[in-house]
């Protein structure tokens, strides 16, 4: 008897990031791998590549549901693996943030998995399926000029947490994905931030302008992560949590065996708070 084709979405499938290099990854497993990217956004790649794809924006209800119907066409109604790829970075300090932009930011990163699971979990259940919610370490580091964006990988894998016990009846995984750094273009939409006149933080203006445009040193090549995850996620008991990516192994020893303030004199010397405290301490003393 032939073996039922599997069907794999993955959203957030722009050129260059993570969901390109999973639905690449579906593909070669031999599942039907189905790809989105956004309405406007370019999809030559994926169409170079032989992978199905159809344009969807997260944060629009009309959007999700038109490629559900187009899904149920596609699948006879059931769907073995969905991947909440989609997201973007805001990154600045948290004394400065632009809470309109970072709303926006939670609307992808956050409510855009929400509804896709609303709205999927139905096929999802059909196929006793796995859902598979990409994460960062960011949600477990207090990674300096990152406090948004922690906040809502943080948000994300915990909403995960509770949404893999009630889906464990209708036997259907769900796997938060525990992403470490990653060679991907992410931050390209971040390039051009600078940190606002006046800021308290001012006196790290270049290291800021620096950390926005850098090319992270040590980064686990995508493709290499793509085929560990879509591994992961095939299993028929997976790990709740699945770690990988640069250091995500010190990260998950720390956050398992060390005290919440860890991270702190860590970072201090990373990012050079040094600098500031004494800047800070020479402005209080000319006033």
């Amino acid at each position: 008897m032939p073996t039922q084709q599997r069907f794999a979405l993955v959203t957030g499938c722009g050129r260059g990031g993570i969901g390109e290099a999973l639905v690449t990854e579906y593909s070669r497993k031999g599942l039907h791998a189905i790809a989105t990217v956004l309405p406007n956004e370019a999809s030559d790649h994926l169409t170079e590549a032989g992978i199905t794809f159809y344009p969807l924006d997260v944060t629009s209800e009309k959007s999700i549901l038109e490629l559900k119907a187009n899904i149920q066409k596609l699948t006879g109604g059931r769907l073995d693996v969905l991947v909440n790829c989609a997201g973007i970075a805001y990154t600045m300090t948290a004394i400065d943030t632009d809470v309109v932009a970072v709303q926006r930011m939670f609307d992808i990163n956050v409510f855009g998995p929400m509804r896709m699971v609303r709205h999927f979990h139905d096929l999802i259940i059909e196929a006793k399926g796995a859902i598979v919610n990409i994460g960062s370490i960011g949600g477990v580091i207090p990674y300096l000029y990152g406090s948004s964006y922690n906040a809502t990988k943080a948000a994300l894998a915990h909403w995960g947490n509770t949404l893999r016990v009630e889906m464990a009846p209708f036997d259907v995984r769900v796997i938060t994905v525990i992403s470490g750094e990653v060679s991907t273009n992410i931050l390209k939409n971040d390039a051009h931030r600078r940190l606002p006149e006046g800021s308290y933080y001012s006196p790290l203006a270049e290291e800021f302008q620096a950390h926005v445009t850098r090319t992270p040193q040590g980064a686990t090549d995508r493709f290499d992560y793509a085929a560990h995850v879509v591994a992961h996620s095939l299993k028929s008991k997976p790990q709740a949590w699945f770690w990988y990516g640069s250091y995500t192994r010190l990260t998950w020893f720390y956050d398992v065996f060390g005290w919440r303030t860890i991270w702190d004199s860590t970072l201090w010397k990373w990012f050079n708070l040094r600098k500031l405290q004494q800047a800070h301490a020479a402005r209080a003393t000319k006033q």
